[in-house]
């Protein structure tokens, strides 16, 4: 089928609700934990079409009000019959936002949806989310190939906390997709880092600044010597470091009794993002025991998530490419500097490949998509469940 065959599969009223949910997604405040009112908006949109919503306890588990939600959408003679294997795909998109930084009202000028207010519109993922709702209703009406699994997850960007706390083993799907990297449709993540996070916390002594400096022992100079002292940004070949947040002392004529900081490492791959997080350790203790500070210091590591790197023959890969041809698309395949509900769901033993979804700016005031580009990924989904249809499931993955 050529690009313009699929185009035509989505027609103007298809077009019109796609980018009328987005804008509506968007303005529903769903910062990570806080993702009920956008889950009762997917619940809301499934219903009417006669499809289940089933919610885990995720929300419980990782202190959010809503946990993960799981929809199924059966397919129009999958495979199989109804006694034999059936074709299956899960799409997957999280719910949640990081913190808004402003109202959203969401304007599009121009063809391109942003907030007209200094803040993130919430494409991150709310493009994927109203993708997939869109897909719903045109499926439930046109019929799909195969079956479909809808995964809509929570607390995606603190650390893929809501899959991470998914039981994947529910999914009856060989392997899924994420719609969730902000770069043009056609690059395919192919590779992934490891997550790191670091808390040091640096205990002084206080006193007085202007009588008594000498008997103090400033816990952020302990803090900006350690911070002077680590490698920052991306270092070719191992991954990148940030220092985050850093916060301390209690009065500007008080010499400093506390301090804290919050850095990340994320290695191309476990040995080099354990290695940079080693580092960054020796660095804390170095600047903590120099001795202009005599400092003590409590340091806190943990691998927030796996990294992984998909194999050159993948299945999932080879799928995901004949979809973006179909639809005009040139695919590349890429290794991300960021993390998805992805690199949860593999480090299950779920393949999953995450793709670009057109977004920009993720993360900051400023961000946007445009109107085609959510009608193009609208269009590739579709494209996919052909494609995965195309394909044995009897083969190994």
């Amino acid at each position: 089928m050529t690009a313009g065959a699929r185009a035509a599969r989505i027609g103007t009223l298809e077009r019109r609700y796609l980018n009328g949910t987005f804008a509506e997604l968007c303005r529903i405040e769903s910062p990570s934990l806080a993702e009920r009112a956008c889950a009762e908006r997917v619940i809301a949109e499934l219903g009417p079409l006669g499809i289940s919503v089933a919610e885990d306890d995720a929300g419980a588990r990782i202190g959010s009000d809503c946990g993960n939600l799981l929809a199924r959408i059966a397919g129009r003679g999958a495979a199989g019959g109804e006694d034999g294997p059936r074709r299956s795909v899960a799409l997957c998109a999280h719910l949640d936002t990081v913190p808004l930084g402003a109202p959203v009202e969401p304007v599009l000028e121009d063809g391109i949806w942003e907030n007209a207010n200094e803040g993130i519109l919430g494409a991150d993922n709310k493009a994927a989310v109203a993708v997939l709702l869109a897909l719903a209703r045109h499926i439930c009406a046109e019929g799909s190939p195969i079956d479909v699994e809808l995964l809509f997850t929570v607390g995606e960007e603190i650390s893929l906390a809501g899959s991470a706390a998914f039981d994947a083993s529910l999914l009856r799907s060989e392997y899924g997709y994420v719609f969730d990297h902000a770069s043009p449709i056609g690059e395919v993540v192919v590779g992934s880092p490891c997550h790191f996070r670091i808390e040091a916390s640096f205990r002084g002594a206080a006193a007085h600044a202007g009588i008594r400096p000498q008997e103090g022992r400033s816990a952020i100079l302990a803090g900006a010597l350690a911070i002077a002292a680590i490698r920052h940004g991306s270092l070719e070949g191992e991954g990148t470091v940030n220092v985050g947040t850093i916060s301390g002392g209690s009065a500007i004529n008080v010499v400093p009794e506390r301090c804290a900081l919050l850095a990340e490492v994320r290695g191309v791959d476990d040995e080099h993002g354990e290695a940079l997080a080693g580092e960054i350790v020796e660095r804390l203790h170095e600047a903590a025991n120099r001795p202009e500070c005599e400092c003590d210091v409590d340091i806190s590591v943990q691998r927030t998530f796996s990294g992984y790197r998909l194999e050159e023959s993948s299945r999932p890969v080879e799928a995901a490419e004949a979809a973006l041809r179909a639809c005009g698309h040139e695919p590349t395949r890429i290794w991300s500097g960021g993390g998805s509900d992805a690199n949860a769901l593999i480090a299950q033993g779920f393949q999953t490949v995450n793709l670009a979804n057109g977004t920009e700016r993720s993360h900051e005031p400023g961000e946007r998509v445009s109107a085609r580009a959510l009608e193009e990924m609208l269009e590739v989904t579709l494209a996919l469940l052909d494609e995965v249809a195309a394909r044995d499931p009897g083969v190994a993955l």
